[in-house]
């Protein structure tokens, strides 16, 4: 899904510059082949007409691509429409300005021939020409810019519901897998007789486990705080399962359980750590949960006892390569999900998702 989201998105890159640059030239092509149509059969083929309109096209085509590369940098595709159509407005009436004083200026260059003795009604008309022109590329322009933007967002979704798809079927195997099953059962059963309290217990997170895969929405986000309830009755079970070879710590900060991250996030980590880590010890280890801000980025952290090896061969980390690609589309290319090992002898996965505005601070707005 990755590969082919991807690859469709520099396909439809390239194509989108292509079509750009045609734009380019078949636009101030057309003003330049309108303006010679209507001159030369009154002054016939001057050079001075010739090369004028010659350079008009050339630095037409780098002004309205230096305009672009402003449009794009500072995003007035993403303000409102009015600061947007400002902007937009003002740039058109300086661009127009600078086009009619370079007309002028390469003009003078040559002794001036009729039709363009210089007065200051020529003068207006060059403005205004330039300047509709310009106003026109921009409107162009625009269009197939946030045409291009709307067919990303509905790729954007596409990817994700696949991404979704993915992980929730990746979360039905990975908890209703049948030796999960088992094991939480067989422990079930010897522990009815022996201690009913903890049995009674298992089989609540046992059904909120199953209900969370189950019953679950679609939506691409949960809260935090949902994420940790599920966790915890997820590595209760598995507290049983192992024994006394599992140890658990929680450090999350209150004000990031409001955070809006991708679903199964925290769930996948968890996973990851007890399948790649624990359960490859021989004596025991400890998984430690913590989340909190640094500055206003997101850090969620999910550290288990053990090595990072790499992977074996055929392996495909699908698990992660979703969370990945999750993270970029809901929250952007700054987000980031890192492995790395520790000195102490442990694995840490580190999730930081910039932007995030803590709960706590909006409680007090």
């Amino acid at each position: 899904m990755n590969v082919t989201v991807a690859s469709l998105g520099a396909r439809e890159s390239r194509g989108w510059s292509v079509a750009y640059w045609l734009f380019q030239i078949l636009f101030w092509g057309a003003y330049v082949a309108a303006g010679l149509a209507m001159i030369l059969p009154q002054t016939g083929p001057q050079a001075v007409i010739i090369v004028g309109y010659g350079a008009f096209f050339f630095y037409s085509i780098a002004l309205s691509h230096g305009l672009r590369r402003i449009i794009r940098h500072r995003a007035w595709l993403a303000l409102t429409p009015g600061s947007a159509a400002l902007r937009f407005f003002g740039s058109g009436l300086l661009l127009g300005s600078i086009q009619s004083l370079l007309v002028i200026t390469v003009q003078s260059v040559w002794s001036w021939t009729s039709p363009f003795s210089f007065s200051a009604t020529y003068a207006v008309f060059m403005w205004m020409s330039t300047t509709a022109a310009t106003l026109i590329w921009t409107a162009g322009y625009t269009s197939g810019a946030l045409l291009l933007r709307s067919r990303r967002a509905r790729q954007n979704a596409i990817a994700l519901e696949q991404g979704m798809r993915e992980a929730r079927l990746q979360a039905l195997e990975a908890q209703l897998a049948p030796h999960f099953l088992f094991n939480c059962l067989n422990t079930l059963r010897g522990m009815i007789v022996e201690n009913p309290g903890q049995a009674q217990d298992m089989v609540t997170r046992l059904a909120n486990i199953l209900r969370h895969n189950l019953l679950r929405d679609s939506s691409p986000s949960q809260t935090l705080g949902e994420q940790i309830e599920f966790t915890t009755d997820y590595l209760a079970l598995e507290s049983v399962r192992f024994e006394e070879r599992l140890r658990t710590h929680f450090a999350v900060a209150d004000a990031t359980r409001a955070c809006a991250v991708p679903a199964m996030l925290l769930q996948t980590l968890v996973e990851n750590a007890i399948k790649h880590g624990i359960a490859h010890l021989p004596d025991s280890g400890e998984i430690s949960i913590a989340a909190n801000f640094d500055g206003g980025t997101l850090l969620i952290t999910v550290e288990n006892t053990g090595r990072f090896t790499p992977s074996p061969a055929g392996s495909t980390q699908v698990g992660l390569k979703n969370l990945r690609e999750r993270l970029r589309v809901l929250h952007g290319p700054s987000a980031t999900l890192e492995l790395t090992e520790t000195k102490t002898g442990t694995v840490r996965a580190t999730v930081r998702i910039p932007g995030m505005v803590r709960s706590d601070v909006l409680s007090r707005s």
